[in-house]
């Protein structure tokens, strides 16, 4: 008898004899029974906590592998209380008898990530755009680009309709991905319906995130003198899960940015823009220097000056790198050295799902992986004691999580499982096929996890994904009608589908 027959474990066997089918009967019930977890990964999920995140509802996350991003909490094996939307007690073992208990063993638990700049509205347009760059280029004859096609065809025939599904689709799959605050930057606002239908959208999924007013096209257009209304009627209190963001864009045809950042001002709202040396945006921003303030958000940042950037350092701007997208569609070489040697906390950015994936594992691997390739290729050619540090999973979870709250000044309320700030918190599987066994938690959710690890979304203590499962979704509805959406946009905008190029 081989060595596999001895153990019970299927193996090749010559033939089609009843023994050799015995054996391979005999040899499934073994691996059945060495293997159960394996075997019965269809078992349904456990019920979902009752009245979890209503008013003094306890909560117990217990026995996770605690990824805090707070070096005052630290990180260990332990246990996260949340009370209602609050996060209580974040300790090695806490007590709580009557709270309901979540069993977070084998699971990393964490702060949701957080994404500094998204344009949700193009959900529908998903992958249409991969091949493509931001502008149009002689050498590349035919071939689709963004600011031609997504911005100059597409953006200008959605209705209120379709910014609502692309809105509501691709924000809750981001929440299925871990993302549990974004700003959505969609350059979208033909009229006060679109700006309405954006923010309803928002509001729906039932995350955190910050509403971008950018720019928007048409006869009907109310921008940027809108953002008044929308301020009053919408963002009256800042005290809720949505808030909002002045977009400033210093490009606009017949707008100058200095009124745009003045609104902001006068409204109290943080002002956000692109700012990309490749559009030939430098002289601009070396002109606005002196009106840079704490409240500024600059998305990219490639190709600017020394002075631009000692400017965004002196007064505190926060920086959004879109590495991915920055590399793939010629926006210039993401600038994440300049900001690590700057000292000015970065954070990170889906940017456009038309050409690249809206979940933060690919936008965490992407950037270490960037930083990391720079360094080492300086070090090989200048010697390592000349070369950067290279940056670790840690700091990456950094960019991910407390930095991008941090930039969208919402630290106070999340970024962090710091008690006294809102429970935005996920568990992810290390448990996985894809990951145990565990050996380095921030390593495991930089190096090896992706959107299929993330089991458990809470936001503000109220749970939104269950055990693998978004709450309360008909997804196959939602996908009808944002495959509607999308049949509909391609006619309008007198485009073919280019299912395979």
């Amino acid at each position: 008898m081989c060595e596999f027959c001895k153990a019970g474990l299927p193996h090749r066997e010559t033939g089609t004899s009843r023994r050799n089918i015995l054996k391979s009967a005999m040899a499934g019930a073994t691996a059945a029974a060495l293997f159960p977890t394996l075997l019965n990964r269809s078992a349904e999920a456990s019920e979902l906590p009752k009245g979890v995140g209503t008013s003094g509802r306890r909560t117990l996350v217990k026995g996770g592998y605690i990824l805090s991003q707070d070096p005052s909490v630290g990180d260990f094996v332990g246990d996260v209380l949340v009370e209602g939307k609050k996060i209580l007690k974040v300790a090695p073992s806490v007590e709580a008898s009557d709270a309901a208990v979540i069993n977070a063993k084998g699971r990393v638990v964490m702060p949701g990530f957080v994404d500094t700049h998204h344009h949700q509205f193009e959900t529908a347009l998903r992958s249409f755009l991969p091949n493509g760059i931001m502008f149009a280029d002689p050498t590349r004859s035919g071939e689709p680009n963004y600011l031609d096609d997504i911005l100059g065809k597409f953006s200008k025939v959605y209705r209120p309709e379709d910014v609502y599904i692309a809105e509501l689709f691709g924000g809750l799959s981001q929440l299925d991905a871990g993302v549990t605050t974004v700003l959505d930057v969609s350059q979208i606002h033909h009229s006060p319906e679109h700006s309405n239908a954006v923010i309803e959208g928002m509001k729906d999924v039932g995350r955190r995130g910050v509403f971008g007013y950018f720019e928007g096209y048409g006869p009907d257009l109310a921008y940027p003198q809108d953002a008044r209304r929308i301020r009053d009627e919408y963002f009256a209190s800042d005290d809720q899960l949505l808030t909002m963001l002045m977009g400033g864009e210093a490009y606009l045809p017949n707008i100058d940015p200095l009124d745009l950042w003045n609104l902001g001002k006068e409204l109290d709202l943080m002002v956000g823009l692109h700012v990309v040396g490749s559009l030939g945006m430098q002289e601009t921003m070396d002109r606005l220097i002196p009106h840079y303030t704490d409240k500024h958000l600059f998305i990219h940042m490639t190709g600017m000056s020394d002075r631009a950037w000692d400017r965004a350092k002196e007064v505190g701007a926060h920086v959004s790198l879109s590495v991915p997208i920055e590399m793939q569609m010629r926006h210039g070489m993401p600038p994440i050295q300049k900001a690590i040697d700057m000292g000015m906390d970065p954070s990170l950015s889906v940017d456009v799902e038309c050409t690249m994936t809206s979940d933060f594992f690919t936008q965490m691997r992407s950037a270490i992986t960037l930083q990391r390739a720079m360094a080492n290729q300086q070090a090989l050619e200048d010697g390592p004691e000349n070369a950067p540090a290279l940056l670790h999973a840690r700091d990456v979870l950094k960019l991910a999580t407390i930095n991008g709250a941090k930039g969208l000044k919402l630290d106070h309320k999340t970024g962090s499982l710091t008690p006294g700030k809102e429970a935005d918190i996920i568990l992810l599987d290390a448990e996985a096929l894809n990951v145990a066994p565990l050996n380095n938690a921030p390593g495991a959710v930089v190096t090896l996890m992706e959107r299929s690890n993330v089991e458990t979304v809470m936001v503000a203590g109220q749970i939104k994904k269950w055990q693998g499962q978004l709450v309360g979704q008909d997804i196959a509805a939602l996908r009808d009608k944002i495959t509607a959406s999308r049949d509909y946009l391609f006619e309008a905008a007198g485009i073919e589908i280019p299912l395979f190029d």
